[in-house]
């Protein structure tokens, strides 16, 4: 038996079952691949039946507000790909005709959808023979083959796009896409797969050479930049002050509470004095920790985060043209980035 049919009598066995495999909908097959990219299917999941129960078809999609969007998108972080779908779905919507392409090579065209996503969505809704490489597809090839050139290496892209094609069901693309990909998540993982039960451990590479845990081989990336952010939450009767991120940076027209950033960590007395908080908040105010520092880590950025209460006399000093009172009870209509999404899941507000 061939490396892709055991694969796909693996996973007619063991297969997960996932609302988008239900459907040829390439809508609905886009929505779920966008959402999965760095997400676990156990969070993405609800995000998917909350944007399918919201917008039913991409037109609906594409004739939301974005502000709608990214509302509901809050949580999962990376909101260009949130963005992205957003004209995704109104180019298929002016351009053709409100109908989702399924050909691989009109997927490219369509903003945030790469290679792999191209192929994802056109075996899984036209059966079109494009082989699939994710990070999970990547892990099984290199460890069953025992190849070490890096997976984010120009040649490493090469090579593994050939064995995925040349292994590639030409008869059925979509089960065998769906398997290895399964199979890497769930069985074949980064850390403890389970090789003492698999199919192929009397003839996988990574296996007989002891070489699991070194495979697949990725070149590091640059140095992530450190920064820190020291959000300020000042609160006014039934009101709280929020400001919204401009462009340019991470997390562009979310919003946030205010914040000073520094080069480093500050205490609250070195905070007391600093010039910006001086300007906006006055000599007179006082400010108590709320939650200790924690890390966000963004690509290429790792983001510390301290909140602090803040207690005025008399109001605002100053107030930047981003700020602006918003009502407690309107605070939930807000779309947030994940940090502060995140804290204020755990706080009382």
């Amino acid at each position: 038996m061939t490396f892709g049919a055991e694969l796909q009598g693996w996973y007619l066995q063991h297969k997960r079952d996932l609302p988008w495999r239900e459907t040829r909908d390439a809508y609905k097959i886009w929505l779920s691949e966008i959402i999965l990219q760095q997400t676990r299917v156990e969070q993405g999941l609800p995000y998917y039946l909350r944007f399918v129960e919201r917008f039913e078809t991409v037109v609906d999609f594409a004739n939301a507000e974005e502000d709608d969007i990214l509302h509901l998108w809050q949580g999962l972080g990376y909101y260009s790909r949130g963005r992205n779908m957003h004209k995704a779905a109104r180019i298929v919507r002016d351009e053709y005709n409100g109908i989702f392409p399924v050909d691989y090579k009109t997927l490219l065209k369509l903003p945030g959808i790469g290679e792999y996503t191209a192929a994802a969505i056109s075996s899984f809704a036209n059966n079109e023979a494009q082989a699939v490489l994710d990070g999970n597809v990547f892990r099984v090839l290199s460890r069953y083959y025992g190849i070490d050139t890096a997976i984010n290496s120009t040649e490493g892209k090469k090579t593994f796009t050939a064995i995925a094609q040349e292994n590639l069901d030409q008869d059925h693309p979509a089960l065998y896409n769906q398997a290895i990909m399964d199979f890497g998540a769930i069985h074949c993982k980064p850390k403890q797969p389970l090789c003492i039960t698999c199919m192929f451990n009397t003839s996988c590479y990574a296996v007989l050479q002891g070489e699991v845990d070194r495979l697949p081989v990725k070149l590091k990336g640059k140095a992530s930049r450190e920064r820190y952010f020291n959000y300020f939450i000042l609160k006014d009767e039934a009101q709280i002050l929020m400001s919204k991120r401009g462009e340019g940076d991470v997390w562009q027209n979310l919003y946030e509470f205010p914040l000073i950033e520094s080069d480093r960590t500050l205490t609250i007395p070195e905070i007391l004095i600093d010039e910006q908080f001086v300007r906006y908040f006055g000599d007179k105010a006082e400010i108590k920790l709320l939650q200790k520092q924690t890390k966000h880590i963004l690509s290429h950025q790792n983001i510390y985060a301290t909140f602090f209460e803040v207690r005025l006399e008399g109001g605002l000093k100053q107030k930047k043209s981003s700020w602006d009172y918003v009502f407690l009870k309107d605070l939930d209509k807000l779309a947030k980035h994940k940090l502060i999404f995140t804290f204020l899941e755990r706080s009382n507000f």
